[in-house]
């Protein structure tokens, strides 16, 4: 297989097993060819990455609480302590830090579109 058709089928690869990575692409494929769009690029791909990060650490919170709560005996302990979860509250302002971020991304990515 020549290098070239190799390099588009390990992308093409790449895109499927990495949903990131193939918005990313995508989207870099509307953005003009300058050095301040791939960085902005760059950016988005981090905060995708750094909030779906977040989103997990909040999804395994409120899934250890489920877990908690289905126990046959709850005991005052148990519940104080599955509620008292410093690392999700820093996760969730993290993840309102990136949205915050992926919006003002988001907006210079069109502004490069319009004005090409």
């Amino acid at each position: 297989m020549p290098s070239s058709v190799a390099a588009l089928a390990t992308s093409a690869m790449l895109r499927r097993t990495d949903p990131v990575r193939g918005a990313v692409e995508r989207l870099a494929r509307t953005l003009p060819a300058r050095a301040d769009a791939s960085v902005l690029l760059d950016f988005v791909e981090d905060d995708l990455r750094e909030g779906l990060d977040a989103l997990g650490d909040v999804q395994a919170h409120f899934h250890d609480l489920l877990l908690t709560l289905h126990r046959e005996t709850l005991t005052p302990v148990a519940l104080l302590n599955a509620g008292e979860d410093l690392h999700v509250l820093q996760r969730l302002e993290d993840l309102h830090e990136v949205v915050t971020h992926l919006r003002r991304r988001l907006s210079q990515a069109a502004g490069m579109i319009r004005n090409g």
